[in-house]
């Protein structure tokens, strides 16, 4: 059975007294919308300037007024990122305009409910293109900027949803037998295993760039949407909860949070110093809610065959290969 992994002592890690980030950059991709949107949010709160990466200029502007509106002086601003676009992610980095990034949210995605099966440009599924393909690619085009922050972070979001799965190498596309839920708990499981087989290779490379797994524990709901909208605090434009909807749903608080406290693994995973590469953060309570906690590693995420497989394939589909020094 897999170890269960620990950080140093420090005091207990409040959401609500973030550490101060000054000077620092975060990109958070998929930042204009739910838990991105919380991520950046807070991020911001720190004095940090954060990037929000997404492919709708509009609505990343009510994001970033919306951020604003909430933190005073916040430093925050727009790059066009199209993960499912093989040539987008190294225009994003081209158009970041920066020389050293402290870290990156890997939190984009696209769920499909229903086929048909749907497919990117270039041919990809586009799930698997969008949540996994796409973060693999932007992480290649990062890393001489990640390189050159001391102590920087990946920060990969995984999902609940990807530990009752099993990936099927010889089906990464899921041409065969396409169903939508698996095919998405499947994109998620490949982005876990993709996160630590990076710290693995930043470990051996020397690297001090930090590959970090978090999930929010949320979509352990077959429908969580709803549900989590009517626990998730206003925020108008991005997300308005009406009166109503916030009391009908307040039993739920039992088992599940809102996209706010979804983001607090992120926010821990970014700024906390304790917290080291290759550990994984969720929910305290049963992984469904409550103040971030490093948790054990599921066992099927410590298949390294598996992972150094994927990260081939991976390379192949892409073309690039994500490489620190």
């Amino acid at each position: 059975m897999p170890s269960t992994p620990s950080v140093p002592h420090t005091p207990p890690w409040d959401v609500h007294r973030l550490p101060p980030a000054a000077g620092k950059t975060f990109l958070v991709t998929g930042g204009n919308a739910g838990i991105g949107y919380f991520v950046a949010e807070q991020l911001a709160g720190t004095g940090a300037t954060v990037v929000l990466g997404s492919r709708d200029p509009a609505r990343a502007g009510a994001a970033i007024a919306s951020i604003g509106a909430r933190v005073p002086g916040a430093a925050v601003r727009h790059v066009t990122l199209d993960l499912a676009d093989p040539a987008s992610p190294r225009a994003c980095v081209d158009a970041l305009g920066l020389d050293r990034l402290d870290a990156v949210v890997h939190n984009a995605g696209v769920a499909l409910d229903h086929p048909p099966r749907r497919e990117t440009a270039d041919g990809h599924e586009l799930m698997f293109a969008t949540n996994h393909l796409g973060h693999f690619a932007l992480t290649h085009h990062l890393a001489p900027l990640l390189a050159a922050a001391p102590g920087s972070r990946v920060v990969t979001t995984g999902s609940f949803a990807a530990k009752s799965e099993r990936l099927d190498l010889d089906d990464l596309q899921s041409r065969h037998d396409y169903r939508p839920k698996r095919a998405y708990a499947r994109s998620k499981l490949a982005q876990m295993l993709f996160a630590l087989e990076l710290d693995r290779r930043l470990r051996a490379a020397g690297s001090t760039t930090l590959s970090v797994l978090v999930h929010p524990g949320v979509s352990v709901l077959v429908h969580p949407g709803g549900a989590l909208d009517s626990l998730t605090p206003s925020r108008p434009p991005v997300h308005v909860r009406t009166a109503g909807a916030r009391l009908s749903r307040l039993p739920l608080r039992l088992a599940v949070q809102g996209k706010d406290a979804a983001a607090w693994p992120a926010a821990r995973a970014v700024l906390d110093p304790a917290v080291g590469g290759g550990l994984m953060l969720g929910p305290r309570v049963f992984g469904l809610r409550g103040a971030p906690r490093v948790e054990p590693l599921w066992e099927h995420l410590a298949d390294t065959t598996t992972a150094a497989r994927l990260w081939a394939a991976s390379c192949g589909l892409t073309g690039v290969e994500p490489a620190f020094r």
